[in-house]
């Protein structure tokens, strides 16, 4: 499996931004697709993960009420729309793939195996 990341950029606090992930590649045993992110110095950290056959999605506590999951399996694709951005949500973003979904481990890193090139969000104060 391939993953791609786009729409990264600079915007200003309050602001928003869409990310895309583009998935190919054998897909057939994706059971979901996650955003994580990364700022310099710190560990990568769970964003948020939808399910790809069924429509549960799961967030972080830092972005709940202010990012959106969502996927279109047609174009192979997943978006995470942000509003409301803080500087503190500036990172690299990265999308992946996790083969053996279980929601109990949603959040952890290694449950995920494919990983995309990762997409910098910086946020202005």
């Amino acid at each position: 499996v391939q993953l791609q990341a786009f729409g990264g950029g600079l915007v200003q606090a309050g602001g928003s931004l869409s990310l895309s992930c583009v998935v190919s590649g054998r897909m057939f045993s994706m059971s979901a697709v996650g955003w994580f992110r990364q700022a310099p110095g710190k560990e990568r950290a769970f964003v948020a993960s939808v399910t790809w056959s069924g429509d549960s999605t799961y967030y972080g506590d830092s972005v709940k009420g202010r990012f959106t999951i969502s996927k279109d399996k047609t174009k192979n694709t997943v978006w995470l729309q942000m509003n409301s951005l803080k500087p503190e949500d500036s990172a690299v973003y990265f999308c992946a793939v996790d083969r053996n979904f279980n929601r109990f481990t949603v959040t952890f890193v290694r449950s995920y195996d494919s990983w995309g090139q990762g997409t910098q969000v910086t946020v202005s104060s």
